[in-house]
């Protein structure tokens, strides 16, 4: 089957990369915000509720599973309790556990998926996995897709950007656009002062029209001698974009303009320029400015998600996140944006049920099962969709793969994830490889 590009090349206009598109169907969605919390997060203590975990704890379990059967030191393993209460919330009478109480009182706008599950129990392969579909290969991530799917409504602003203190396990390739046009790589910006780099122009604007002039006719002559050189392409893209950015992209981040009560409906200081909460709120302001995908990575100063040693790390984890994330659904709630904007919450795995002590303070890696959420424009609020079994092992019931969320979220946008096709190295390749079905139990 032909891919995207073949179908639209005609709407391309001059062959610019990111020139609007439209999908496969009509888009519920207009714009996705791609909340990753790095590192596990415990589904049995924050969003899957197991009371037969807690009344069995300290019991000895046989687990049989090749993962357990052959590490060292896990001959024997025994189910370990959640931590935290589980209580219902909003209407729809979901339960989330006292981590999120923010959260919590955005439930009735929120599909939970209780049976998430993966391929891979380590955290690079895990982690690429949920980003570009591909457990051990380098493949384009999911924010690049959706852009080389759909293009962007704003010229003057990348159509992916990446927002992380840090970088996360797999690197640079959560956000790597690998053989489509790297015009759809996603930009990545770093919380603090300056978050792009070199954006404030040194030259007056009319002078620095005429160098950008000059130098693409340069370029132009230089691409013209050496056509299909998608490097090139993408380089010249990449200087238009970046004079455009120099107009928008200081607004963009320049947050002084926002009121009290929206700086301290985030949580938000006025006048930092870093922190999850600042996060939040550079999210939805370039939504608002036609930015296509934005990914929001959680690496601050609390560290991650990997809680081996103390599963009590979830507290000041879950407080550093817990505000600014409800704060962004009810903010993009308040102006009409939910309807139109698609909020994606995950993590690349669980944590155990279980450990090899009865006593053990932490827990390990857990890709058989695991929660992530979703919220906004085409989904159906107020649900929970997939259960585990009774200590949250396994999915039990409507299990979802990584494949299954990228359709889904490949869906909402009007992009239809078996045509999403790109042609390299002799194979059509898309995001979900050969796999994925839409979750329908999740859509409005």
């Amino acid at each position: 089957m032909p891919g995207l590009l073949h179908r639209l090349a005609a709407a391309e206009d001059g062959l610019d990369p990111l020139a609007f598109k439209q999908g496969h169907h009509p888009a519920k969605a207009k714009n996705v915000i791609f909340l990753f919390m790095t590192g596990g997060v415990s589904h049995v203590d924050t969003f899957d509720p197991k009371p037969k975990l807690t009344a069995d704890v300290g019991k000895e379990v046989k687990v049989d599973h090749p993962e357990i059967q052959n590490r060292p030191g896990y001959e024997r393993i025994f189910l370990k309790a959640p931590q935290w209460d589980f209580s219902a919330h909003g209407q729809c009478g979901t339960e989330v556990s006292t981590l999120f109480p923010h959260v919590a009182t955005c439930v009735d706008d929120i599909a939970l998926i209780r049976s998430m599950h993966t391929d891979h129990s380590n955290h690079y392969n895990a982690t690429l996995g949920m980003h570009t579909g591909s457990f051990a290969f380098a493949r384009p991530s999911i924010g690049s897709w959706v852009s080389y799917g759909l293009g962007t409504a704003n010229q003057n602003l990348p159509s992916f950007i990446t927002i992380a203190p840090k970088q996360t396990y797999a690197g640079t390739q959560v956000y790597a656009s690998d053989f489509l046009p790297g015009a759809h790589q996603g930009t990545l910006v770093v919380p603090g002062p300056e978050p792009i780099a070199n954006v404030t122009p040194r030259v007056a604007k009319s002078q620095q029209e005429l160098e950008l002039a000059a130098l693409q006719r340069l370029n132009q002559r230089h691409l013209s001698q050496r056509t299909g050189n998608a490097l090139s392409e993408a380089r010249i893209k990449t200087f238009e974009t970046a004079f455009g950015m120099q107009m928008e992209a200081p607004a963009a981040f320049d947050f002084s303009r926002e009121s009290e009560a929206t700086h301290k409906l985030y949580g938000l200081e006025r006048g930092s320029t870093e922190g999850f909460a600042w996060q939040c709120l550079a999210a939805r302001r370039l939504v608002e400015r036609g930015v296509r995908f934005v990914e929001l990575i959680d690496t601050g100063s609390s560290g991650n998600w990997d809680s081996h040693g103390n599963m009590l790390d979830h507290v000041k984890l879950a407080k550093n996140v817990d505000q600014p994330i409800a704060a962004l659904l009810k903010d993009l709630k308040g102006r009409g944006l939910l309807e139109e904007t698609l909020v994606v919450w995950t993590t690349e795995f669980g944590r155990t049920p279980f450990n090899n002590k009865a006593d053990a303070p932490g827990r390990e890696h857990h890709n058989w099962a695991f929660s992530s959420w979703l919220a906004g424009a085409g989904v159906k609020p107020g649900t929970v969709y997939g259960a585990t079994d009774e200590y949250g092992m396994n999915p039990e019931t409507d299990p979802v793969h990584v494949h299954d969320l990228h359709a889904t979220i490949l869906h909402l946008m009007g992009l239809d994830h078996e045509q999403l096709t790109f042609r390299h190295s002799g194979r059509d390749f898309r995001l979900t490889d050969v796999y994925g079905n839409v979750v329908d139990g999740v859509l409005a």
